[in-house]
This record gives structure tokens, sequence and C-alpha cells, in this order.
């Protein structure tokens, strides 16, 4: 959460109620969150100096608007260009490429790629977990559970490949000529 929003914020300074606008106009699509965890992850940028107050009316409602430091920049682009970690990879790849255009162009391709690789990491993965389940024998009282479960799996395997797929194609879009 936290990343994506320095990645708005890096797009423009902007209010925690421009936040939840910026989410629910495009973020949202890939990353689901409240008003109080945007909140919270605003106090925690500011709190360890990744974002600070540009900003701020005076009067009742007192409206902040937040920008990146440099410490920020320097946070956004280190996250941006790490491996991808945690168990969920769509969120994790749809981040970085809602937010590749904020890179430099020469570092584009390498963030793509880390995608892909992750991606074939989880596939193949999975397809272990395939063979090996295709190797069982299911007994006939679970066999009618185990066909959707099997087709959860299917699922997962076909995903993957879609997203590798689309992946490939995007970095062919955007890779410098080969010389």
């Amino acid at each position: 959460m936290a990343h994506v929003i320095l990645g708005l914020l890096l797009i423009t300074p902007q209010s925690f109620y421009d936040l939840i606008r910026g989410f629910e106009a495009g973020v949202a699509l890939f990353y689901s969150a409240s008003s109080g965890s945007i909140k919270r992850a605003l106090d925690t940028l500011l709190a360890r100096g990744s974002i600070e107050v540009a900003s701020a009316e005076a009067g009742g409602r007192g409206r902040k608007v937040y920008r990146v430091t440099d410490a920020g920049r320097q946070e956004f682009h280190a996250w941006m260009t790490a491996e991808l970690t945690g168990p969920d990879l769509e969120t994790a790849a749809l981040s970085r490429l809602y937010f590749l255009g904020l890179l430099p162009p020469a570092e584009r391709v390498p963030v793509l790629r880390r995608i892909t690789t992750r991606v074939e990491t989880d596939l193949a993965r999975l397809s272990a977990l395939d063979r090996h389940l295709r190797a069982l024998e299911v007994p006939e009282e679970h066999r009618d559970l185990a066909t959707h479960q099997r087709a959860t799996l299917d699922y997962g395997i076909a995903a993957h490949r879609f997203t590798l797929d689309w992946f490939r194609a995007h970095i062919a879009q955007h890779e410098p000529p080969s010389r």
C-alpha cells in the first residue's frame, strides 16, 4: 500500500481525499484499499520521512497536501526495481506495471523481466503440483470434490500462462531494437 501511495504522490502531490479518489479511479482495478488503510499508510510514510506535508490549509479541516521526499523517491525506486515478493503475484505485478512510466526508460524492461521470472517460477510450482496430483489415486467418495479442486488448479495454470504471454508481449513492444 505504501508504495502505491508513493507512486500516486510522485505523479502529483495530493491530499488524503485526492488519494482516495485516485484509488477509486484507477488503482482499485488491481489494489483494494479502505480510507482507513490509506490513512494509516500515509501516517506511516510521514513518520518515516518518505513523504512530507507540502501545504496545509488553515481552519477547521486543515486540508493537507502531501508530497514525496528524496527518501521516498529512493524507497519507491527500490521497490519498483526489486524482486517481487509475497503471495499475491497479480497485485505485485500490476502495481509495478501501473507506475512503470515513472521509471527511466532504460529501467522499465528489467522490471518487466523480473515480473516474468516470478510468473515463470509460480507457473513451474503449479505445474509440478499438477503432475503430482495427476499421479494420485482419488478415492471414489472424493472424486466430485477433487474435480472442482482440479479445476481451480487448472484455472491458476491457465491464468499464469496468460499472464506470462501478456508480459512477454509487452516486453517485446518496449525492448530497444537489437543491433
